[in-house]
């Protein structure tokens, strides 16, 4: 009897974990998503900015590499906070995910941001590594035009 408890003690011990299954990763990565919408969409960035890998998300946005985490954050606060007009209203949509790895991903979705009578239309391309068990970005790049603008490409 002792020594079945420690065949099967052994055999607990030894035991992999179970790995998740596509659906339920690609389910976290979208619930990650659309907790990022949620705090924008209540001002709060820093609990947006909770999706990004700390301190050293990639971050490119117009041509141009944003700071880091810290420097991500700090540009939201600076250009859309203040009040709920300024900061608008985010929805990602049309979101596709792709396992790269146990612990690698690519997310390519759209977002439309309303500002006033301000809208802004783009495409995130967003790489996430699950780091200690939850889905972060560890590199975003946006691609954005105005809507509301003359020149802004006609939504396909």
């Amino acid at each position: 009897m002792i020594r079945g408890a420690m065949v099967a003690l052994a055999l607990v011990a030894t035991a992999q974990p179970v790995a998740a299954s596509p659906q339920s990763e690609k389910a976290a990565i979208l619930d990650t998503i659309r907790t990022m919408e949620a705090a924008w969409n209540r001002g709060d960035f820093r609990g947006y900015m909770d999706g990004f890998k700390n301190p050293d998300v990639v971050f490119v946005s117009g041509g141009k590499f944003q700071d880091g985490w810290q420097g991500t954050l700090d540009h939201y606060i600076r250009d859309y906070g203040g009040s709920p007009e300024r900061r608008g209203r985010l929805h990602f949509y049309n979101m596709k995910v792709d396992l790269l790895a146990p612990d690698a991903a690519m997310l390519i979705g759209q977002y439309r941001l309303i500002r006033g009578s301000r809208v802004t239309e783009g495409v995130n391309t967003r790489l996430f590594k699950k780091i200690h068990g939850k889905w972060l970005i560890a590199m975003n790049h946006v691609s954005a035009y105005d809507v509301t603008s003359p020149t802004a490409p006609k939504a396909r």
